[in-house]
């Protein structure tokens, strides 16, 4: 029983609204049986039923399976260069509630600590329901849960520290967290091996092999953004020289053009990206073309069979897409070339790392449950 109802829960999780008759099949189990796992499920409080949309087809009308009323939530945080996040998240994806504010200049330590009392007002509200937290932030997170984010001057951080001795904890770099929720609700659902990157204030990302993100030995892998493919004489906040990222994101766009770094590089580079200037256009298709050389360079050394873009990469390809292609393409390996993987705009939006981190706590949940 444990087994089949662990992956009934599972299926709702993936399919918000399924139907008990596509469950039954969904988990290879007859409908008797699937009836009574749903009962039993029911009685302990996870699932419960609902009428289905009309199908149109005659027959007798089937039931959607939907998260029970007082069934069990997780919180979801995500910390960006301009804001913090917490919101309830039931089975399925839903959100019940949401709390968030400008990070107005704060330390890491004040952000986290401000998560943490959205947290606990959260859990007064809801009690015993949430039952942990996944937390997106943008920088290395290592497996003691401890945040570097270079790019807001941030060293071990705690991020532990927004609940304390909680039942489920995950947290993870943002770019990587956003390819959870890419490969599980956006467009690289089904993909065998998937590559996501995104840009915001340089550029992360992660390869997701047949629905499980590969994180590497220490949980930082995915800093695509910091593999030498710019230029060798601008130095990375990191440390390194060339980094990726520098030749790619807002920094790039006002290097480009005799700015100053802007305070806010992401709402910067939009607005660059999206002027119709000589100047900006011109900055925007330089960066464009760095970014598609970069994509070719991993898809020859870790063969994904789709690249999805999130966070200004969807801006870029959208602003730039023949410059992406025509760089892609000259810098994949010659067989690669007629056929070469499909590089994809994300759906998701910025949502993304917020998303995954529900998604990596949830994941975690089910677990646990039967």
């Amino acid at each position: 029983m444990t087994t089949r109802a662990t992956e009934l829960l599972r299926v709702v999780h993936a399919r918000p609204g399924v139907t008990r008759a596509d469950a039954a099949r969904l988990i290879g189990v007859g409908t008797g049986a699937t009836t009574e796992l749903v009962g039993r499920l029911g009685q302990a409080g996870l699932l419960a039923e609902a009428p289905a949309a009309p199908s149109g087809s005659r027959g007798r009308p089937t039931t959607a399976l939907i998260p029970h009323p007082r069934g069990p939530l997780i919180a979801a945080a995500s910390i960006t260069h301009e804001q913090w996040r917490v919101d309830v998240v039931e089975l399925g994806g839903g959100t019940l509630a949401t709390a968030q504010e400008d990070l107005a200049g704060r330390s890491g330590d004040a952000v986290v600590a401000a998560v943490g009392d959205a947290v606990t007002r959260l859990r007064r509200e809801y009690g015993d329901r949430i039952r942990g937290i996944g937390v997106s932030a943008p920088g290395t997170v290592s497996r003691d849960l401890m945040l570097d984010a270079t790019n807001l001057g941030w060293r071990d951080v705690d991020l532990a520290a927004a609940w304390p001795k909680a039942e489920i904890f995950v947290a993870g770099n943002d770019a990587t967290l956003a390819a959870s929720a890419e490969s599980h609700r956006g467009t690289a659902v089904g993909a065998s091996v998937a590559l996501h990157l995104r840009v915001e204030a340089g550029l992360g990302g992660a390869v997701v092999d047949g629905g499980k993100v590969l994180v590497g030995a220490l949980g930082a892998a995915g800093e695509f953004g910091h593999m030498p493919f710019g230029d060798p004489t601008i130095a990375c906040p990191c440390g390194a020289y060339g980094c990726w990222g520098t030749a790619v994101d807002g920094s790039a766009l006002a290097r480009l053009l005799g700015h100053d770094q802007p305070r806010d590089p992401i709402s910067y580079a939009r607005r660059v990206i999206a002027s119709p200037d000589p100047g900006p256009a011109a900055a925007t298709a330089t960066v464009a073309t760095a970014l598609g050389r970069g994509i070719a360079g991993l898809v020859n050394g870790l063969d994904p069979d789709l690249v999805t873009l999130g966070g200004l990469g969807v801006d870029l390809l959208a602003a730039a897409p023949d410059r992406i292609e025509e760089a892609y393409r000259a810098g994949l390996m010659g067989f690669r070339r007629e056929s070469p993987p499909p590089v994809l705009a994300s759906n998701l939006g910025d949502e993304g790392p917020l998303l995954g981190a529900a998604e990596e706590a949830w994941t975690a949940l089910l677990t646990t449950l039967v």
